[in-house]
């Protein structure tokens, strides 16, 4: 199985934990983790939650999201990849949130990880 068919087949469920125990270490919130996924996937907080509980798949996560109009201003690297060049839609994807928990971490401003301009 190939990284991409991995991803895909993670749960969303099993991730979360983590993107919250990495944004809570640097003294951010729950509040302001569901922000940056609600703004990346148009869902509102219950569905979020509805989310972690089904235990979807990133696949269907990402089927079900609506992604933001400026997700393509998501740059730079993750994980040794540069986001903007990752082939894989559903992989993009998942970098792109991986990406911003990491700036939410780092302490940047909510600004500029929402890509207000």
């Amino acid at each position: 199985m190939n990284s991409d068919e991995r991803i895909a087949k993670m749960t969303f469920s099993s991730v979360y934990p983590h993107y919250l125990a990495k944004v809570e270490k640097k003294g951010r919130s729950e509040e302001e983790l569901l922000e940056v996924i609600t703004w990346l996937t148009n869902f509102s907080k219950e569905k979020i939650q509805s989310l972690i509980h089904e235990k979807v798949s990133f696949h269907d996560f990402f089927d079900q999201a609506d992604l933001n109009t400026n997700a393509h201003l998501i740059t730079g690297l993750i994980c040794g990849y540069r986001v903007e060049e990752i082939e894989n839609p559903l992989t993009q994807k998942v970098r792109y949130l991986d990406k911003l928990v990491d700036e939410l971490a780092k302490g940047k401003k909510m600004e500029k990880i929402l890509r207000i301009a």
